[in-house]
């Protein structure tokens, strides 16, 4: 179902000051900001938060197209508008960028397996949705991610590798090969034992890693390799909130199956600088996603 919405984003959520109390590393306004106007948002399902806002560049294109999944440990306390600013910028550049909400802890439905699902569902529903949009080169496509986004956005590039017995299984006949991962949480097992967000790691997946082996296995991207898929991480050096040693880890293991991810630590950035473009970081993050689509040269 696609709506035509020229306004802000009516969920957009701001946080109170028991929650930033509570989470001392999201002091950046970014969260603070309205976000920029939406052109169209898509539903691909009938709970609340199943639907996708798209942003179009000027011009009649073909466009590249970006998935974008926003973060926030996989909770419901926080939504997709904080992440507009982001998208906004990227369409400013050329792109089509497809900002994805999702069920999430705290959701009907949320956590394992449901948030995985969904952004399975979103990316399929709107490539078909707009398959035959003159404005969409479907050709070029790819998904970024930040935090635990960046988590959903390397394991939608790994999920081709799930077997047919896991309830995460998808027929990846609208694969997504190129992805950037903004801070993300590239290890789940290794996230548990860090207690990353309190240790909410154990609430996504409904359980430890001893308890739940085989549901790590099918939703860790660390555990997707090789992917084969043109894969690209930045991480703040200075980030308290989802440590570099996460990408880190991931670039090792990666490198060992045979892929070639490329990893940009930032010294002296943190968490939130990555979706902000008004940060000394975006920069490096803008063309880092725009590489993907050979426009950093233009």
């Amino acid at each position: 179902m696609l709506e035509n919405v020229h306004s802000e984003n009516p969920t957009s959520t701001h946080l109170s000051e028991k929650t930033r109390k509570r989470w001392p590393g999201i002091l950046s306004n970014i969260l603070d900001r309205d976000p920029p106007p939406f052109d169209v948002r898509i539903r691909y399902g009938n709970d609340d938060s199943q639907f996708s806002d798209l942003r179009f560049p000027s011009g009649q294109g073909p466009f590249p197209l970006l998935f974008v999944v926003h973060g926030g440990f996989w909770q419901s306390r926080y939504d997709l508008s904080h992440v507009g600013h982001l998208c906004a910028a990227l369409t400013s550049k050329g792109v089509i960028t497809c900002n994805v909400e999702y069920r999430r802890i705290g959701n009907p439905g949320g956590g394992w397996p449901g948030t995985f699902q969904d952004i399975s569902l979103a990316t399929r529903n709107v490539l078909q949705t707009m398959s035959s949009d003159s404005r969409f080169d479907l050709a070029r496509r790819a998904i970024v991610g930040h935090s635990a986004g960046g988590h959903l956005a390397f394991w939608m590039a790994g999920s081709h590798r799930i077997s047919k017995g896991s309830p995460l299984f998808n027929d990846q006949k609208n694969a997504l090969t190129r992805a950037v991962s903004l801070a993300g949480v590239s290890d789940l097992r290794l996230a548990w034992k860090q207690k990353l967000g309190h240790g909410i790691v154990t609430r996504l997946m409904g359980g430890t890693p001893d308890q739940q082996s085989d549901r790590y296995a099918a939703a860790s991207p660390i555990e997707l390799l090789p992917t084969d898929a043109r894969e690209i991480l930045v991480h703040g050096v200075a980030d308290d909130t989802v440590p570099v040693s996460q990408s880190e880890a991931f670039v090792e293991r990666a490198e060992k199956t045979g892929d070639r991810p490329s990893l940009i630590k930032l010294h002296g950035i943190g968490h939130y600088e990555l979706i902000d473009p008004e940060s000394e970081a975006w920069p490096t993050v803008a063309g880092a996603v725009l590489s993907l689509f050979d426009l950093d040269r233009q």
